[in-house]
């Protein structure tokens, strides 16, 4: 076992930057991100405004523009994975503007590492946090002002598999399924939602990359980052 330490706070919260960030939007934000980079996305820009995103696809007529909620003039895609899985997006940049998500990542942009993720990423995730051996890592829980129950499960999953190998995900899951959110995503209380949307919010690592964020050219790009395989992680 490794040693790290472990903050959980919303984004209200951030009151200095730290050193290495994991932000966690599970519904759906960077489950979206990351299924956006399965179906082969080169880059995702998270946009500060719904403005910002608009006059980025403006100016690059070829990006693909998504947010929150229901389709909107401008925008090619909503914030869903279930919509999203059909798209080709090879090569493609994608700019992303979400209610939590992308502020919580923008929150953080000035920090040394900056990580976005989800259940489908956490086991890539928390391995990258070994490999670099992080002794102190802030997780950003961005819904529902920091309380949002499936994104602090998904923060804890991640912080303790980063540390113990054999921590079972079984628990972390039931109270993401729990949640508000995947109850509103469930009954249709929030638009722009495919049917198979939780089931895919709760797929555990569906994918084998992780994903940092940095400034580039002063716009946050959110990237998929190879990590080692397991065989090669000899830290715990």
């Amino acid at each position: 076992m490794i040693r790290m330490d472990a903050h959980f706070l919303g984004i209200t919260e951030l009151v200095e930057t730290p050193s290495v960030a994991v932000v966690v939007d599970v519904m759906r934000a960077f489950t979206v991100a990351a299924w956006a980079f399965g179906q082969g996305a080169e880059r995702i820009v998270l946009a500060e405004s719904l403005d910002e995103a608009l006059a980025l696809k403006a100016r690059h007529p070829g990006w693909v523009a998504l947010k929150d909620g229901p389709p909107a003039p401008g925008f090619d895609t909503v914030n869903s994975p279930g919509m999203l899985r059909s798209m080709d997006l090879g090569g493609r940049t994608v700019v992303q503007k979400t209610t939590a998500g992308t502020v919580g990542a923008l929150a953080v942009k000035d920090a040394s590492l900056v990580l976005c993720a989800a259940f489908v990423v956490a086991e890539a995730t928390a391995r990258l946090l070994r490999t670099r051996k992080s002794d102190s890592v802030t997780f950003v829980v961005t819904g529902e002002g920091g309380q949002a129950d499936e994104d602090l499960a998904c923060a804890q999953y991640i912080a303790r598999r980063a540390t113990e190998a054999k921590t079972d995900a079984a628990e972390f899951l039931r109270r993401a399924a729990e949640s508000r959110a995947a109850a509103e995503l469930t009954q249709g209380v929030r638009q722009g939602v495919h049917p198979d949307d939780v089931a895919l919010c709760l797929e555990l690592d569906r994918f084998p990359f992780a994903m940092a964020a940095a400034l580039e050219d002063s716009l946050m790009v959110l990237r998929p980052a190879p990590v080692p395989s397991p065989g090669d992680d000899t830290s715990i």
